[in-house]
């Protein structure tokens, strides 16, 4: 059985017990239970159950494991034959979710 989820904007294809980088939830702590109910897909061993927009009634439970951050991203700007050089870095932050269930 797997679903396909929104979390923050974006869909995650998820199955039970699978770990997940979602977008950085601030409100949630590590060990809280979430559930996300912006489920627009679920397949239950070949039956299909599509949303429009969304599969009523359908909730994915999970549970915050922790907050990590993404690798680090080099921002550099040039402008040519001026002496502007400017150099940063960015790293950006996620948490990192564990699928407990998923319920029709």
């Amino acid at each position: 059985m797997y679903a396909i989820v929104e979390i923050a904007g974006k869909q995650f294809k998820v199955t039970q017990d699978q770990y997940i980088y979602a977008p950085l939830m601030k409100d949630a702590e590590a060990g809280a239970s979430v559930e996300f109910d912006k489920v627009l897909l679920v397949d239950a061993d070949g039956q299909v159950e599509i949303g429009a927009p969304v599969v009523e009634g359908a909730k994915v439970s999970a549970e915050v494991v922790e907050h990590v951050k993404g690798n680090k991203v080099i921002v550099f700007k040039k402008k040519r034959r001026k002496g502007y050089k400017v150099k940063n870095g960015h790293r950006q932050g996620f948490t990192k979710v564990v699928i407990k269930g998923i319920s029709k």
